[in-house]
């Protein structure tokens, strides 16, 4: 039996260049977003060389880690990490379990006034999340939660993006996989926890992500929650960098690389994961 012949692509050299101009343009884009990223790399590996200059080192000239080693020193890093680590890990927590019931509900039940319930919740992201600090700060001092993890964590415990997203999610569930465990006699509860939460995973994967970058670089709630700055994650502790050290801008850099690494590599770990969830949302 003679198989078929598939016939070959042929690339005509007007779409050789129409593309080689697209990848210049989209790599010449990708280098001048990540323009400030390099350049405070190369500013933190670059100790005693003027930072300011014109036009500024985007790629280190040469490669030392006293500012590091400087900065590693004089701040207590393991201390701050483990209290971001900390923030980050109740935050994610409480975001992951009450985006998740919040948004079940408003996917698979069918109720009066579900829609305008899910209305009220949209509508909400309008409102500057600035504009609730003296709200949110009143409420913690009443419950006295001040100076504690839980009253950094509480006021960020749900997000309204992460409802639409999760309910989303639970929207691209064939509602067949929902009326299985209701014949087998299940539970509500069962079927949310055993059936439902592990088909949706890269949604919960994309809260995560998201919500460990904004507990991990949140600076501004913690210093007006937290009185005693051994308690401030990383990014509220390097503002105190910033002031004593406003001309040893090397070690201002060192300070922040070393706070954006570990979220970088999460993302780099976990982007699958993020573009699946993404597109299980859309597609929702």
């Amino acid at each position: 039996m003679i198989k078929p012949s598939i016939p070959k692509r042929a690339f005509r050299p007007g779409t050789v260049i129409r593309y080689a101009i697209i990848y210049v343009l989209l790599a010449a884009l990708a280098l001048f977003m990540m323009g400030p990223f390099l350049w405070l790399l190369s500013v933190s590996l670059m100790p005693g060389k003027n930072v300011f200059s014109v036009p500024p080192a985007i790629f280190p000239s040469f490669i030392d880690f006293a500012n590091y080693a400087g900065v590693w020193k004089f701040m207590d890093f393991p201390k701050y990490m483990m209290n971001t680590v900390v923030i980050t890990a109740l935050g994610i927590a409480a975001n992951v379990v009450l985006s998740s019931m919040t948004a079940y509900p408003l996917a698979a039940f069918r109720f009066k006034g579900r829609n305008l319930v899910f209305g009220l919740l949209i509508s909400t992201m309008i409102i500057p999340s600035s504009t609730a600090m003296i709200v949110h700060y009143l409420t913690i001092q009443a419950f006295r939660l001040g100076d504690s993890y839980v009253g950094v964590v509480l006021p960020a415990a749900v997000s309204v993006f992460n409802i639409f997203l999760m309910r989303q999610t639970f929207m691209s569930v064939p509602a067949d996989m929902r009326d299985s465990g209701k014949m087998d006699g299940a539970s509500e509860f069962r079927i949310f926890w055993q059936l439902m939460l592990p088909l949706v995973k890269p949604g919960l994967a994309v809260i995560a992500l998201l919500e460990m970058m904004a507990f991990w670089n949140n600076f501004l709630w913690p210093i007006v929650i937290l009185n005693d700055p051994s308690k401030y994650p990383l990014a509220a502790a390097l503002t105190y960098l910033n002031g004593q050290f406003a001309y040893n801008f090397g070690w201002i850099a060192a300070g922040t690389m070393i706070s954006v690494l570990p979220i970088i590599a999460v993302f780099l770990l976990t982007q699958r994961y993020f573009i699946e969830g993404m597109s299980g949302a859309l597609k929702g």
